[in-house]
């Protein structure tokens, strides 16, 4: 197996292991045969082509003569997926688990409690990966560094990731039309790497804003390895359940600092706009292009607001996937509501700067964000 940037096995998180054992406890894909898979494979190449035309022509996000960064297009098989994820968030969360480690080593025992909690955290991650990666069917990853299977933008940028797999399995259950659901998917993840081609700043902003939350965190090694282990203890049939029997706090609410729950509330917000946004562009372009779309998006819609069994909701509860689909709903109204009142060229203000994103309180008051950004500046 490839080492993950680098020696792997040291440290807080034995990240090989959890490489490896999301490999081996992710679930197989649908059925398919090998022409099937190059078929497909070939297709959601073409519409990610198309979907990029389509995107920028709608969004105007990218002025014209205007040529960004070129990021590569993977379609992925979940093992990919894990792949680059992994590599994803070494990067992110070292300089958290270097802090954490340190503070561990200091400890009687510490060199011993690592090896390990390196290695028991390994396997509990990798047992969350597992779970995720069949639920995915695309993602811009922005932070895992270039590698020859992990290929990147000239400038160290991301990759758009389409996972076939998933793609294949949820059109399947929808009973949708395969090509009209490829790419209605395709438009939605665009749309991701539009927003991080066309916005210079917006990758080192996010990466910024990340490092500030986990520098400022003053958490127990022990504690993030409990929470670890709750999820990973559900997917073995346990219950993560805290004390008066309800769901336990999602990963992201081991929020111990006023600053960081200011960073969080600031996360939130982009996240939103970034997900809202991707999904208003999919919806606005989707009836020209995608035939049977008002049909995959009512599918889709009942798909996401039935959710799963008991299990997969306290997963979701534990991950904080539930936020996730919030913010689907809410950034996608702010969008809406404010291409109605200014257009589209007046919304894409919201890409000038860190400072004309919208805060969370006006996620949910759009008129609020119309009101600081466009008046101050037309006035």
């Amino acid at each position: 197996m490839t080492s993950i940037g680098g020696a792997g096995t040291s440290g807080m998180v034995d990240w090989n292991l959890a490489v490896a054992t999301a490999t081996r406890l992710v679930r197989p894909g649908p059925e398919v045969s090998r022409e099937e898979a190059r078929d497909v494979v070939a297709e959601l190449r073409r519409h990610a082509r198309a979907a990029e035309e389509h995107v920028r022509g709608y969004t105007r996000m990218i002025p014209e003569g205007h040529t960004p960064e070129d990021t590569p297009v993977l379609v992925v098989d979940r093992t990919g997926w894990i792949k680059a994820n992994v590599a994803g968030f070494r990067e992110l969360l070292s300089p958290l688990l270097d802090k954490m480690k340190e503070r561990r080593s200091t400890g009687p025992g510490g060199t011993v409690l690592n090896a390990v909690g390196g290695k028991v955290t390994g396997v509990e991650l990798g047992m969350l990966l597992s779970f995720l990666a069949s639920r995915i069917l695309g993602q811009y990853e922005t932070f895992a560094p270039a590698t020859r299977e992990l290929p990147a933008g000239t400038d160290g940028g991301g990759r758009l990731l389409l996972v076939a797999p998933n793609i294949v399995h949820v059109e399947r259950e929808l009973d949708a039309d395969p090509h009209d659901f490829r790419l209605w998917v395709c438009l939605h993840e665009e749309t991701h790497r539009t927003q991080f081609t066309g916005v210079p700043w917006l990758r080192d902003h996010l990466q910024g804003e990340i490092q500030s939350f986990l520098a400022a965190t003053d958490v127990d090694p022990g504690t993030v390895v409990e929470r670890l282990r709750e999820a990973a203890q559900a997917l073995a049939g346990g219950r993560p359940e805290g004390e008066n029997g309800e769901p336990s706090p999602s990963l992201v609410e081991l929020v111990q600092t006023p600053e960081q729950r200011e960073i969080l509330g600031r996360l939130t917000a982009v996240m939103s706009l970034l997900e809202g946004h991707a999904d208003y562009v999919m919806d606005g372009v989707g009836p020209d292009v995608v035939p049977s779309v008002a049909e995959i998006r009512e599918k889709f819609q009942q798909r996401r607001a039935r959710g799963a069994s008991r299990l997969d909701l306290a997963l979701r509860k534990l991950l904080g996937l539930d936020a996730k689909l919030r913010q689907y709903r809410d950034g996608e109204r702010f969008v809406r509501a404010v291409v109605d009142q200014v257009g589209m060229d007046g919304f894409n203000r919201v890409w000038t700067s860190p400072n004309t994103l919208p805060t969370k309180t006006e996620i949910a008051r759009p008129a609020d964000w119309v009101a600081r950004v466009h008046r101050k500046a037309d006035s």
